[in-house]
């Protein structure tokens, strides 16, 4: 364990040999999906999604998404109970743009930006929730007069 909370080099290994990871993030819903597998005609996905409500369902939604890919056995997960920011200083997203890169090329970095683009932007408007006090937060205090 470090400072992160989990073992970054555990993490690290899981990042560069899952066929299919997903990452979830502490504050939001929607998770980070990257699946390595590649065959002639398809490339590694990086991917935006949304929580599924089972493992099944995540399955379902995989074969959906890469029709012509076959299941893969498992589909590795961990939780990054920190900030974007924090999860690219940790050097962990380094090492998936570099292992998307390795499988599809450059223009993989790209998508790699685009996607942490926006879980970074969705953080940032569940950060202004919480501080607003939007529907699902409450306030621990309110001004008063």
């Amino acid at each position: 364990m470090d400072d992160y909370g989990l073992d970054l080099d555990e993490v690290a290994r899981v990042i560069d040999n899952a066929e299919v990871l997903v990452v979830r993030f502490a504050i939001l819903d929607r998770r980070l999906l990257i699946d390595a597998r590649t065959s002639e005609s398809e490339g590694p996905l990086i991917a935006v999604v949304n929580k599924a409500n089972s493992v099944e369902d995540r399955f379902k939604e995989l074969k959906k998404m890469r029709p012509r890919l076959p299941l893969p056995d498992k589909i590795m997960s961990f939780m990054w109970p920190r900030q974007m920011e924090t999860f690219r200083v940790s050097g962990l997203w380094d090492k998936i743009e570099s292992r998307m890169v390795s499988l599809g090329g450059e223009q993989m970095l790209s998508a790699c930006k685009a996607v942490f683009d926006e879980l970074a932007q969705e953080e940032k408007a569940e950060v202004m929730a919480a501080i607003r006090g939007a529907d699902t937060y409450q306030s621990l205090w309110e001004r008063s007069g």
